[in-house]
């Protein structure tokens, strides 16, 4: 026996919805509005009651944090939740961190695509028994959108660090040089390791080099503004994605391109420079007395659209730098095309 309509979790989607699912078709054998304005929207959930609200964040983040609130105060009891490219992961953190009134702006977010079905079911609670399954199986309960929440961590973040995931890393640079590529902004890219990290695992076991990724990720997050994004990449390696950020104007005028064609964003050199001297601060002590101080890397920075104009491009840069970094004795960071000199000699 099917439970009737007004029995079934409803969800307000609003915005473009085109690049939000992996499977956008299958929407509308859900019970699912879609708004592609938030004027429509508001009006819309004024009108009825939604288990969830979904606001897809492209193109709507100028207006993004009043027009949650405003949805917030008129359809109080709904779920609300952010989709968003990963590129926009820092704005979605930013707001559902957000309190109005006492109550958070949003309750939660997504990094799209994601599959349809496993959305609702993700977002909806069972509001009365058997009214769910009526249209999608074994609808989740609490604890099962917790575990799935779980799932998509550990498909983005490397456990021992906690830091983004090889994956994530590429996925994000693709999408954040696109970005970059269309708005005239700037991206820099910073690959290090650890040196000497074979030698500290063979003297002092594994347990201690493990606590030295740890502790090198912890102090890079410590330098890093909180839009750019820091991972680990693989054994010692890591890479931070420095980029303008989610609010920053794009860089229209033709001498501001040039500029940032001609020379490598300040910031990153700052941040990495930064980096480098909280390592010299650091104390492993797992390795006893000796521990303070002794942590270096070796990296190397390469910028788009300066030094490649795709991710493969400026990765592959960025790994020739760190290479001759290397070469070089360690403990530096090369900038791609000047290998003579690294960071430390720039003012």
């Amino acid at each position: 026996m099917r439970a009737s309509d007004t029995d079934i979790p409803r969800v307000l989607l609003i915005g473009d919805i085109s690049r939000a699912f992996s499977d956008g078709d299958t929407l509308r054998d859900l019970p699912c509005e879609v708004c592609t304005s938030m004027l429509d929207a508001v009006n819309a959930a004024a009108k009825n009651s939604f288990a969830a609200i979904a606001v897809v964040i492209s193109g709507l983040s100028s207006e993004l944090s009043t027009a949650l609130k405003t949805l917030r105060q008129i359809n109080s009891d709904a779920r609300i939740v952010l989709l968003a490219q990963m590129h926009e992961e820092p704005i979605a953190m930013q707001i559902v961190g957000s309190v109005s009134n006492g109550a958070n702006i949003a309750d939660d977010y997504f990094i799209c695509p994601v599959q349809a079905s496993r959305f609702y079911q993700s977002v909806v609670s069972p509001q009365s028994p058997g009214s769910v399954e009526t249209v999608m199986p074994a609808a989740l309960d609490a604890g099962s959108r917790t575990r799935i929440r779980q799932l998509e961590k550990l498909a983005t973040e490397d456990d021992l660090t906690g830091l983004k995931n090889r994956r994530y890393i590429w996925e994000f640079s693709r999408q954040i040089i696109e970005r970059a590529r269309e708005e005239g902004r700037r991206v820099t890219l910073l690959l290090f390791d650890v040196d000497n990290l074979k030698s500290y695992n063979d003297v002092y076991g594994h347990l201690a080099g493990d606590e030295i990724l740890k502790q090198a990720a912890i102090l890079m997050q410590r330098c890093c503004r909180q839009h750019d994004v820091v991972g680990r990449i693989g054994g010692d390696e890591f890479a931070v994605i420095f980029w303008d950020g989610p609010h920053a104007r794009p860089l229209a005028p033709e001498a501001d391109r040039r500029s940032a064609t001609a020379d490598h964003p300040k910031e990153a050199i700052f941040i990495a420079k930064r980096f480098q001297s909280e390592l010299k601060k650091a104390e492993l002590h797992l390795l006893g007395p000796q521990g303070r101080g002794v942590l270096t890397i070796s990296g190397g920075l390469a910028s788009f659209p300066r030094d490649g104009s795709t991710m493969q491009e400026l990765f592959q840069q960025a790994d020739n730098a760190l290479l001759e970094a290397k070469r070089s004795g360690k403990n530096k960071i090369y900038l791609v095309g000047k290998p003579e000199s690294d960071i430390a000699d720039i003012d």
